[in-house]
């Protein structure tokens, strides 16, 4: 697992994607999220603007990445 620090209270779903580098632009973000499997917390997640807070974490293409502040 792979902690993503951040100096916000939360990010959106569709910022840590850009963040990673898993997409290039924005209009990339809900395209990738509706072709891959995405998990939040264990529960399937589509919405780019879904707010992630410390402790959430995401399951991204089999990698999980743990929200951290």
């Amino acid at each position: 697992m792979k902690d993503v620090k951040i100096s916000t209270e939360f990010i959106r779903l569709g910022q840590l994607v850009k963040l990673l580098d898993l997409v290039d632009t924005g209009g990339q973000v809900t395209v990738y999220l509706l072709s891959n499997e995405i998990l939040v917390n264990g529960v399937d997640e589509k919405r780019r603007g879904k707010k992630l807070y410390p402790n959430d974490v995401v399951t991204l293409d089999g990698e999980e990445y743990r929200i951290c502040s």
